[in-house]
């Protein structure tokens, strides 16, 4: 365990001077936010001092002072992280990058765009489009920042044809712990030019350094997209579809599946009624929504006649067209709304986004159910059929937060041992920070954490940065710190 500094009156003075007054806030100036992320359930911890810096040489500033004082630093953009990754845990300095929010340039040449970290995914999205180019990334939480996105590795909706954020991160600027600037990357897409620094610290969550800007790869925008929605008499139908589409080639944008009991509450908590129950007399209980695009309407419905065809041969009571606009939004809506609605049904939430091959997707959910059944916690799902990555909650009401604490960790522990046995990974999009730390250290083995514990220790030896991984405690041990 590192041994840290507490600020005193003079660093923080010195932090004042690098960032401005206004924008370094310490004691009862500290919102209770900058405590935790979107899931304070893994713990809330209080920073000593909150920075918001403006530019790389402010970062660098910052790093400096704190590594040349042993301050721990926590990065932040904008806190929509799930598994305690933004989460102070041994005070410090929390350095949030939000002011760091411009779309610098486009290069249109070469279909590129420069940005700060904290430009959220949703304003990008939108800029593109204005320029008639889609940056494809597209994970579910829209308000999220590009720079948390890059350090997770976000994935999303579409990654199943685009791929994940990984695939679009050309270059990027990067301060190390000891206030170091490096250039990572080129505006190029292709190298075979030493180790790939640059894909070390996609994914590595702030642990190696503090991302300033970034160098982004975009797509010209595909002119039509539709969607469809399959009903299906339980998951394991609905799953076996999606082989068969991709074999197809088809070539889907989209596969998302969802299973009844998440589509009524989303029915019912925004009133949005979009997706049907029931068809033909007979009642839904698992759907997957496909989304198929491309530059012309016609062809893009003559792959359609071919999903319908898989939708016919294994069960689909029918292959429902969304190419009305509205209808399109309001089933997205409606799918995006899933974690909202699930939140606002749950007094407790505690989450995974495993992974598994696809066709081991309903052998996850059935053991996933069945261990919820036997420590008496609720278990929602939905997630990216195309991908295998499902978002899976234990969820309760009216349970002392110990006990479901303790359940739930029994639940987590056997999902992700039978994750492990199906030869899937812990985190395909929302990453480890501290909550998932020992069901990563299970799954990898000691001999691979070891390496990555020696990367971290090359990058940061003072281990002041983000410390999240080798260094913290359990999230079940810091659980009375709020």
């Amino acid at each position: 365990m590192a041994e840290y500094n507490k600020l005193t009156p003079e660093l923080i003075e010195e932090l004042k001077g690098i960032v401005g007054e206004a924008n370094c806030y310490v004691g009862d100036d500290i919102s209770a936010d900058y405590s935790h992320d979107e899931m304070p359930i893994y713990g809330e911890q209080m920073p000593e001092a909150v920075c918001l810096p403006a530019s790389t040489a402010e970062v660098a500033a910052i790093m400096m002072l704190c590594n040349d004082n042993k301050i721990p630093v926590t990065v932040r953009g904008a806190g929509t992280g799930l598994v305690g990754g933004a989460t102070p845990l041994f005070g410090g300095v929390v350095l949030c990058t939000m002011r760091m929010d411009r779309i610098l340039c486009y290069d249109m040449n070469n279909l590129l765009v420069h940005v700060q970290p904290s430009v959220r995914l949703c304003d990008l999205a939108a800029d593109a489009l204005e320029h008639d180019l889609m940056y494809p990334p597209d994970p579910g939480e829209k308000t999220g920042s590009l720079g948390g996105n890059v350090s997770t590795n976000a994935g999303g909706m579409r990654a199943v044809k685009y791929g994940t954020t990984r695939d679009y991160v050309l270059a990027m600027t990067v301060v190390l712990p000891n206030g170091q600037i490096l250039e990572l990357g080129r505006s190029v897409t292709k190298t075979s030019s030493g180790y790939s620094l640059l894909h070390l610290m996609i994914g590595s969550e702030g642990t190696l350094g503090v991302i300033t800007e970034l160098t982004l790869k975009l797509i010209p925008n595909p002119k039509e997209d539709i969607s469809f929605i399959l009903p299906f008499a339980d998951i394991d139908a609905a799953i076996s579809a999606v082989p068969k589409i991709k074999l197809a080639g088809l070539s889907p944008q989209s596969i998302e599946f969802m299973e009844r009991d998440i589509v009524d509450s989303s029915a019912n908590y925004t009133g949005n009624k979009i997706i049907p129950t029931v068809i033909d007399g007979k009642e839904a209980g698992a759907y997957i929504l496909v989304t198929l695009d491309g530059n012309d309407q016609d062809e893009i419905f003559q792959r359609a006649e071919t999903l319908a065809e898989i939708g016919d041969e294994i069960g689909a009571y029918d292959t429902l067209v969304l190419s009305h606009p509205a209808d399109k939004r309001a089933v997205w809506e409606a799918r995006s709304a899933f974690l909202t609605v699930i939140e606002a049904e749950t007094d407790l939430i505690d989450e995974m986004d495993v992974v598994v091959p696809v066709d081991k997707i309903p052998t996850f959910l059935e053991y996933a159910h069945e261990i919820g059944d036997k420590y008496e916690v609720r278990i929602r799902s939905f997630g990216h059929a195309g991908d295998g990555n499902l978002h899976i909650y234990c969820c309760a009401n009216d349970m002392d937060e110990a006990v479901f604490l303790e359940r739930s960790a029994k639940v987590m522990k056997a999902a992700y041992e039978k994750c492990t046995e199906l030869r899937g990974q812990v985190s395909g999009e929302h990453g480890i920070g501290h909550a998932k730390k020992e069901y990563l250290r299970e799954s990898v083995g000691d001999t691979a954490i070891g390496l990555m514990a020696g990367i971290k220790q090359v990058f940061d030896p003072n281990m002041i940065l983000n410390c999240l991984l080798y260094t913290s405690p359990s999230p079940r041990d810091i659980s009375g710190s709020r």
